[in-house]
């Protein structure tokens, strides 16, 4: 079949130049469409259930709602894992599922699962789900904030909306905002009735979340000695407010053969109306709303806040939909908002702040960079080394026909291109099979030309061809199959690394098989076209000059083999013991270009605090002059995709471009480096440094922010948390820690109300009044809706924050007696005592189980090392309490399961490589000759992470692999041409010398032309370079060592293990084979 193709392909040598324009056409397209980002989402398939109750303590929202929901989504088809938080007024369980499950499907089966558990839940819950997003999914983020006035600014025009002259801001509503709240929650009117709904129709957008601000309500602030005289409760003017801001509908009238709609509206809409409205009558005046209490523009308790270089702001942040194209959809956001910028109110301005495009373009950058001058050097190597710039055009345009073969298959799998899926490719590897057949067809076309003494004719030129082409036929097929195989181990990943490596299998595999194609068809079609007239019987000088060098050593290494094979195995264990000592890690970091920080308070900081110390941390570092400006997220945005607690906050550090970084920095660590000297003075805050998307893949990945994770299991918090600061302090000795903290179990301060049972019996009161009372008085109490147009605000009756504050203020506030004439009343002290205690800050499970975790990041040690010294320490020096275990998660967890998928995997690719070569060779002995090159190859792989001074990654493995695969195709071409000799009769010896001298060129080529497209990786600076690095450099170093195996050892070793004629196996005639189907040799 194949030789058929062969004939075919140099018969209608023309028609395949047409269909090979077509695909590269068909090609071209499907680049344009291939969805670009930065890396591969490794988000796992989960569903986030959110609940918000404000009434419930940690330990209540633990037993009333989380536990209820965990139990609820037991058994769901395909649910992989559970874990859950549950903290003051919030809970959030997510649900993680197998990566083989729907991720529509999953979210309807959680949906009818809440249904059904709704009615164990308190009154009032609602758990929501939340977006259809993944770790990626923050696109972009943008500020809404007041414009700072400039010296060219118009001047100030009082009754002009904008600000005045006074410093106070009118809106285009006509209302004056004269204080911080007003304005701050007119920023997030802006950015929730006017920003959000535009961005939302942007295609590939699941939400847009906000933070920060306040929103918007109409607050109804009661004094208390009014309440008091009118003999009003709370509860009453709340109530009072409703029965004034209702509408109904009474059908239709119908007169004069028309029909109208009876319309009763008695919507409150505006402040002024809130005020006239009447809440009861004494002595026949009615009361209003104003003679009680003060009405006011103002926001709700708030639970998150943002702010920006020490100034707060709101900030809104698009949420890319799961599958997404990052670049695509990041882009629409920003170019939407530029447009949604032009029609804001004066005053207001709008910024984007993070872009995941620039990222994405950066990354991309890079690895279009080191292809393109990968690709220049393959070809300018390939012009030296074939000595026929038309030899060397036909290999070259093997490099974008496969390029573009392979963006046609990715589109067709659905892989994006990223730096993993993208960041294998070297063309020098994939026109490998290319560049023997054409090296086959120079050095026959040569030798007939030689041996007819003429130029040859149109039929013997392309009899030529096809019979050059025949000839390297089974070893391209054999390489290309073992080349193959060697990737099918990162195809058996699955989670994280699967996520991580798949993509650069299948690409790699993709423009592999599109090269191959092309080599088989494409290849001998521009051959018979091209190579005509006198082909050069004479190598290039550069071959030449190495071959005459080669020959004497190659007779040495025939005659003489143990040395030369003493010397590989002496190379090899030494490389086995310096593998032995490098160190490990899962995956290089990827350099985002940009900074997140986390600052950690104690528990019991409140927002107000939180925002405030923040701020002033946003101010020390935006000086610094390498620093573009910072902004940070205080506490829960209103989508808790990220739920913090409010004494924590993210900060997001836009570093400037390098060349403006000032002298003596020069590195993402050195600039870590100066943070923390400056944040050191910074008294009442914890940090951790780390990036923006790392930062949130170990969370959504793992439940934790940091590189390592170490649970603790048990019933018991407070013993579990006792044992978690041992395992810190052993953490901390260990080199290489940093930011190592522990899950904040305890310390929230709590203002418990107990109430006097007995008291309020005596007073005929119930507990519901006097509950009723402290709810409404310091939660709020909803009284109503005011719609404005589309927008519509709460009215809110809650007492002013000095009081709230205040807990004399609390003790004397008026519980109505029931009494039916004139009403009196009694201080709520006088039923209910207010104590402080310490409680619960947060409970932690994971399938079910309570947890309490350790986390840390590593620098400056590699992961493996670290967490083997970790282990070691923490089981020597901590003892755990009975019921309580422990677990060792985060990255160290996906760096054990690509390890111990790694070790089952690769001895059974190794043993299927082996068969091939067994198929390839017809023979055991050769196989064997030819499976040496592997050990020596990997050998040179170890030397080069060793000099680059880099640890062992799964991206070197990636290197190793592509080693094995290129090591035996060396071998593959040499022994092919050393079996052909042997069959034709050739002492074993002559065999072995013939075949590696004609295999010269071809070895030196397939083991230069892949090294030397690596070259750019292995050198690049860019950001996603630390990636690739270390596959480039296993590769560079191992094909060094690897090619002067083929050269030299491999011949020893088939001087050995081939001496002796071997009898020529007869079809049907099994006499002549041993039990393995090896050849006897010759008696």
């Amino acid at each position: 079949m194949i030789e058929k193709l062969l004939d075919a392909a140099i018969r209608f040598r023309w028609g395949v130049i047409v269909v090979t324009l077509i695909v590269a056409a068909l090609g071209a397209i499907q680049l344009l469409k291939l969805p670009i980002d930065a890396v591969p989402d490794i988000t796992n398939k989960q569903v986030q259930i959110n609940t918000v109750s404000p009434a419930l303590g940690p330990l209540d929202m633990e037993r009333l709602v989380t536990f209820p929901v965990e139990t609820a989504m037991a058994g769901i088809p395909g649910l992989e894992s559970s874990r859950s938080i549950s903290r003051n007024g919030f809970s959030q369980v997510t649900v993680v599922f197998d990566e083989g499950i729907d991720l529509y499907f999953a979210r309807q089966q959680v949906a009818e699962r809440l249904n059904q558990a709704k009615d164990s839940l308190p009154t009032g819950v609602e758990p929501q789900m939340g977006p259809i997003t993944t770790g990626l999914g923050e696109v972009l983020m943008y500020t809404v904030d007041f414009a700072r006035p400039g010296p060219k600014d118009a001047p100030r025009v009082a009754g002009r909306p904008g600000f005045q002259p006074d410093g106070s801001y009118l809106t285009v509503e006509g209302e004056h905002l004269t204080d911080d709240v007003a304005r701050l929650a007119y920023l997030r009117t802006v950015q929730d009735w006017i920003i959000r709904p535009q961005l939302k129709t942007v295609q590939g957008v699941a939400g847009i979340d906000s933070i920060g601000g306040y929103e918007k309500q109409l607050v109804v602030e009661p004094d208390v000695a009014k309440l008091a005289s009118y003999g009003i409760s709370f509860s009453e003017l709340a109530e009072a407010l409703e029965k004034a801001n209702i509408s109904v509908g009474a059908n239709f009238v119908e007169r004069g053969g028309e029909a109208f709609l009876v319309r009763a509206d008695g919507r409150i809409r505006t402040i002024d109306e809130i005020g006239r409205a009447a809440v009861a009558t004494r002595g026949g005046v009615p009361v209003a709303v104003r003679d009680l209490a003060t009405v006011r523009v103002g926001g709700d308790l708030r639970t998150g806040a943002a702010s920006m270089n020490g100034r707060e702001v709101v900030i809104g942040t698009a949420l890319m939909i799961a599958g997404g194209n990052s670049r695509i959809v990041a882009d629409a956001v920003s170019a939407r908002l530029e447009e949604v910028a032009k029609s804001l109110p004066p005053g207001i301005v709008v910024k984007p702040v993070l872009n995941r495009s620039t990222l994405v373009n950066a990354t991309i950058s890079t690895v279009e960079k080191n292809l393109v001058e990968g690709a220049l050097l393959v070809i300018a190597v390939l012009f030296w080394l074939l000595g026929n710039i038309r030899a060397a055009i036909i290999a070259t345009l093997v490099i974008p026909l496969s390029f573009l073969m392979m963006a046609m298959g990715m589109n067709a799998t659905g892989t994006s291109g990223n730096l993993m899926s993208l960041g294998a490719l070297d063309f020098g590897l994939i026109v490998d099979g290319s560049i023997i057949i054409i090296e086959n067809c120079l050095r026959r076309l040569a030798e007939r030309q030689h041996e007819e003494g003429r130029l040859l004719s149109l039929n013997e030129r392309l009899h030529e061809v096809f019979e050059a082409s025949r000839e390297m036929v089974r070893p391209t097929i054999f390489g290309q199959m073992i080349i193959f195989l060697v990737f099918a181990p990162l195809l058996t990943f699955t989670g994280v690394e699967g996520k991580m490596f798949s993509p650069m299998a299948i690409t790699v595999m993709l423009a592999l098989g599109g090269a191959f194609i092309a080599s088989l068809t494409f290849v001998p079609a521009m051959v018979a076209l091209l190579i005509r007239g006198k082909v050069a019987e004479k190598e290039v000088k550069a071959i030449a000059w190495a071959k005459e060098r080669y020959i004497p050593l190659l007779d040495k290494a025939v005659a003489r083999p143990w040395p030369w094979i003493g010397a590989s195995v002496g190379t090899f264990a030494l490389a086995a013991l310096i593998f032995l000592m490098l160190g490990r890690e899962f995956i290089p970091q990827l350099n985002e270009g940009n900074l997140a920080m986390q600052g950690l308070r104690i528990p019991s900081t409140s927002l107000r605090q939180s925002k405030a110390l923040q701020m002033d941390i946003e101010k020390a570092v935006s000086s610094m002059p390498e620093v573009a400006f910072v902004f940070s997220k205080t506490g829960t945005a209103e989508v808790a995709t990220d739920p913090m607690p409010p004494n924590a906050s993210d900060s997001f550090i836009i570093l400037k471009p390098k060349s403006e970084w000032p002298g003596g920095v020069d590195s993402k660590e050195d600039v870590i480096e100066r943070l923390e000297q400056r944040l050191k003075p910074m008294v009442g805050s914890a940090f951790e440094v780390s990036q923006p998307i790392q930062l949130r893949f170990n969370e959504l990945i793992a439940g934790v922010r940091g590189d390592i994770a170490i649970k603790l299991y048990g019933d018991d918090l407070t013993r579990m948390g006792g044992v978690a600061q041992q395992v810190a302090s052993v953490l901390r000795t260990v080199p290489g820690a940093a930011d190592v903290k522990v899950e904040q179990t305890e310390g929230f301060p709590t203002l418990d109300v107990q109430f006097d049972r007995d008291a309020i019996a005596r007073y005929g009161l119930s507990l519901q009044d006097v509950t009723d009372t402290v709810a409404a008085a310091l939660g709020g109490r909803e009284a109503g809706i005011v719609f404005e147009g589309d927008r519509r605000f709460d009215i809110v009756v809650r007492l002013p924050n000095a009081i709230r504050d205040d807990l004399d203020a609390v003790a004397a506030l008026p519980v109505m007696l029931p009494n039916d004439g004139d009403r009196a009343s009694i201080p709520l002290g006088a039923v209910a005592r207010f104590t402080f205690s310490e409680g619960l800050n947060q409970v932690s499970r994971d399938n079910g189980k309570r947890r309490v975790v350790v986390q840390a990041n590593v620098r400056g040690n590699d992961l493996g090392s670290f967490i083997a010294e970790a282990q070691s320490k923490v089981a020597a020096q901590v003892q755990m309490p009975p019921g309580t275990f422990i677990e060792w998660g985060g990255q160290f967890e996906n760096l054990q399961a690509a390890s111990r998928r790694l070790t089952i995997v690769i001895p059974v690719v190794f043993a299927a490589i082996f068969g091939i070569l067994f198929l390839a060779l017809k023979g055991a002995r050769p196989a064997i000759a030819v499976y040496s090159a592997i050990p020596l190859g990997l050998a040179g792989g170890v030397f080069g992470l060793l000099l680059a001074g880099l640890p062992f990654s799964v991206s070197a493995a990636v290197g190793f692999i592509v080693l094995a695969g290129v090591g035996v195709l060396n071998g593959l071409v040499v022994m092919s041409a050393v079996n052909q000799r042997i069959e034709a009769g050739l002492p074993v010896d002559r065999a072995v010398t013939e075949g590696a001298l004609e295999r010269f060129r071809a070895v030196l080529m397939t083991g230069i032309v892949p090294a030397i497209g690596f070259v750019p990786m292995a050198l690049a600076t860019g950001q996603g370079a630390e990636v690739q690095k270390p596959l480039a450099i296993v590769v560079i170093g191992g094909l060094i060592t690897s090619t002067i195996l083929t050269l030299f050892v491999l011949p020893a070793i088939s001087h050995l293990l081939l001496k002796g004629r071997h009898k020529h196996h007869m079809a049907g005639d099994y006499s002549d084979v041993d039990k393995f189907g090896g050849e006897l040799p010759a008696k």
